[in-house]
């Protein structure tokens, strides 16, 4: 079992035990008390510590021309919850989880907070075996997929980001509906709204339709508050 999770992570462990501590719930080590067993909680703690450092390193070194605010916001995009949870999943990390019988039988193995915590564990295990440049690695494998649908070169798609948003409440439409346009041809400007359920939340403008629609979800994220 443990040399097919070692497989998914793209990684060898010198010491195994790192990783069967990252895997242990507290539920399962609260059932085995006395022997001498303890929850994966404090490698969480270290694991958030260093994927945050490693996302923000990943962020400033690709990404030159965003600013200070947009890289705080796209780190926060790759270290929360839902993300990490969707992770934990490519690398099917809930299949190997210790959980406790009652933690087991309530789906546990699919709960988004324990798969995120656990897959915190899990860079801080590979830490601890094989320092940061492991840890860097294996981070980075899942920063160059997160952030090559959201940034284009320097470029940040709103669109996308608007989009995830959006996909939190289903049922929600979101469209892109041209507002206007002037100028001659060699020179056009084009005026797009960002309708939510037929409701204006952003306009933009710009020299392209698609311009226009990043402006105007920029503009719509802005008024979020995002």
């Amino acid at each position: 079992m443990i040399e097919e999770l070692e497989k998914n992570l793209d990684y060898h462990f010198h010491n195994r035990d790192l990783l069967l501590h990252a895997l242990t719930h507290s539920s399962y080590a609260n059932e085995v008390r006395g022997k001498g067993l303890t929850s994966n909680e404090r490698m969480e703690f270290l694991g958030d510590a260093v994927l945050g450092i490693v996302v923000a390193d990943y962020l400033f070194h690709h990404n030159a021309k965003v600013p200070e605010g947009e890289l705080t916001r796209l780190r926060a995009m790759m270290v929360c919850e839902k993300s990490l949870h969707g992770f934990a999943c490519e690398i099917q990390l809930g299949r190997f989880l210790r959980l406790g019988h009652g933690e087991e039988n309530s789906g546990g193995r699919e709960r988004s907070s324990i798969l995120a915590d656990a897959f915190e564990a899990v860079i801080a295990a590979v830490y601890l075996d094989g320092g940061m440049e492991a840890a860097r690695r294996f981070v980075t494998r899942f920063a160059d997929q997160f952030f090559s649908s959201r940034l284009q070169g320097d470029v940040i798609d709103y669109k996308t980001m608007l989009q995830e948003i959006v996909q939190k409440n289903p049922g929600e439409k979101l469209e892109y509906v041209l507002a206007g346009e002037s100028g001659p041809d060699h020179d056009k400007e084009f005026v797009v709204e960002v309708r939510l359920d037929e409701n204006a939340i952003g306009v933009g403008r710009g020299g392209s339709k698609k311009e226009a629609e990043q402006t105007a979800a920029r503009e719509a994220l802005r008024l979020m508050g995002l």
